[in-house]
């Protein structure tokens, strides 16, 4: 069972990371191995289901698109990869991979490294921004969607970062920012709601009342922090690159790999 201020700061790293590009997964595994917070099914449970917050925070934001019969055949296509890869390595993942801060510390490294070097070759083709439409899914061909779906797949191994892989992948493919990261936003909802779904599916005889209290606690924290920081990266990729962000997992993995290791 998990404290009520360890399921707020769970909810709160969940919140603030999830639709960064910088690994929401990994940044939990982290923070719980900082707080002595014991490796447990029960942890495992928890970083997956309060993914629901940051869904429910991208719902309301963007209720209308899920309306838009393009974006919705575009998303199903972009999901068909991810749903496939996902079911077929999914006991693999939580067995073997999720919670190994390990790979965390090397997934953010080599992640940030990556995207570096795609901002950097990016911004060579001086892709042509419109001050007028910030999101335009015809900027997303069906091949394409498909791409940012095998794209996302990566983001199965803790540290990757979901929103990362699928930036670095729409970027590749000369997408505008502003529209791979909304893209990217709505694609997470039929992604995490499926991922939650089958882990709730297989595991919810197994959850107690105590870890339900839990499990809502940092369900809303994730939702409130979600809502604050998907706005601000919107208003954030309007006006800047995300070379930033892929110093930032260069140094916090350094920072972390030094704390373990040392």
């Amino acid at each position: 069972m998990l404290s009520t201020l360890h399921s707020v700061i769970l909810g709160i790293v969940e919140g603030i990371t999830e639709f960064l590009p910088i690994s929401s997964t990994g940044h939990m595994i982290l923070v719980a191995h900082l707080f002595k917070i014991p490796d447990t099914n029960a942890l495992k449970d928890f970083e997956i289901v309060i993914q629901l917050g940051a869904i429910l925070a991208v719902v309301v934001l963007y209720f209308k698109e899920f309306f838009n019969l393009e974006v919705i055949k575009k998303l199903i296509v972009a999901f068909i990869p991810t749903g496939i890869i996902g079911l077929t390595v999914y006991k693999i993942l939580k067995e073997y991979l999720l919670n190994n801060f390990l790979v965390v510390i090397i997934s953010l490294f080599i992640g940030g490294i990556v995207m570096i070097l795609v901002e950097k070759n990016y911004a060579k083709k001086n892709i042509v921004k419109s001050s007028h439409v910030n999101f335009d899914i015809k900027e997303v061909s069906y091949k394409k969607a498909f791409y940012l779906g095998l794209w996302q797949s990566v983001a199965m191994i803790p540290g990757v970062s979901r929103s990362g892989a699928t930036i670095i992948g729409g970027l590749l493919m000369d997408i505008k920012r502003e529209t791979i990261v909304k893209f990217s936003f709505l694609l997470a909802v039929p992604t995490m709601l499926a991922a939650t779904g089958l882990d709730l599916l297989k595991n919810y005889k197994d959850i107690s009342s105590s870890e339900i209290h839990s499990l809502a606690i940092g369900t809303i924290t994730a939702f409130i922090f979600a809502l604050i920081f998907i706005k601000w990266l919107i208003s954030y990729v309007q006006k800047h690159n995300f070379v930033s962000f892929g110093w930032y997992r260069i140094i916090i993995a350094i920072i972390f790999a030094l704390v373990f290791f040392i």
